[in-house]
């Protein structure tokens, strides 16, 4: 008896991975079809981001992969390469600033966290969206930083922001952000990466289902950086019954009986 079973030629083998891989292009292409028509969108057609969105990235620990180490759990990085290319100068200043990131990280003192750091800063953050701008409010200091989607360039007599200058634009159903014009006073994470007052950061913003966008950054920095690099998280939308943001004023409370200024004592 012969038991043997005939083999497809590699012929046809080729032909079903084919098929599979179209079907699975096409079942991809159909899912991402829906998503985009589920969608919310303003009634100008465009996507609205308006929400609270929170990462559960571990990418404020250290951008580049680590494992790891008593002040920051393992991780695989958000770089895209996984390195970050430091100019050589540079690359010293980030390694002082590792050694020192106890203490001299700009969060632990309560600064204003930053572009692209307070996206993906383990704390939320509240989307207001209309036609003309876009506004996000930090629960990290209530900080709060304005993207203008109203056709409108940068200022010409620019000063260097905190959170910069922000301009969008749509390219399809992405919102591609040019944020420039920063001050140097701020870090891309607790492990000392850093950037100085020429860095220019551009942004893409886009749904993949109702509830989770795909954040991008291009970074470049040419007194900083040897090239221009990616930086990439998840975004998810808080769906809990009346979650809110709550302020997080947590680094002035050595401060607090200061505040609201007493009267003085008769």
């Amino acid at each position: 008896m012969n038991t043997s079973v005939k083999q497809p030629s590699s012929r046809f083998r080729r032909l079903g991975v084919a098929v599979v891989l179209a079907a699975g292009a096409l079942g991809l292409s159909s899912a991402v079809q829906a998503a985009a028509g589920k969608i919310p969108r303003l009634a100008n057609g465009k996507p609205d981001f308006s929400g609270i969105w929170q990462t559960t990235s571990a990418a404020d620990y250290d951008l580049e992969p680590h494992a790891n180490r008593k002040d920051a759990p393992p991780f695989a990085g958000a770089v895209e390469g996984g390195t970050i290319p430091y100019l050589p100068k540079a690359l010293e200043q980030k390694k002082k600033n590792f050694a020192a990131r106890a203490t001299d990280d700009p969060a632990l003192k309560g600064y204003t966290l930053g572009v692209p750091r307070g996206i993906y800063y383990p704390e939320p953050f509240q989307i207001f969206q209309r036609k003309q701008d876009l506004t996000q409010v930090f629960q990290f200091g209530h900080s709060v930083r304005t993207i203008y989607t109203n056709e409108t360039d940068h200022p010409k007599d620019p000063y260097d922001w905190w959170l910069g200058d922000s301009r969008g634009h749509w390219e399809g159903d992405t919102l591609v952000v040019d944020a420039r014009f920063f001050n140097d006073k701020t870090w891309f994470d607790r492990a000392g990466n850093f950037h100085s007052d020429q860095l220019h950061v551009v942004e893409r913003w886009t749904y993949l289902d109702p509830n989770t966008i795909e954040y991008k950054a291009t970074v470049e920095d040419p007194q900083v950086f040897s090239r221009p690099w990616n930086v990439g998280v998840i975004l998810y939308r808080h769906r809990e019954k009346d979650f809110q943001l709550i302020e997080d004023y947590r680094f002035t409370l050595d401060y607090d009986e200061h505040y609201p200024p007493k009267p003085p004592a008769q």
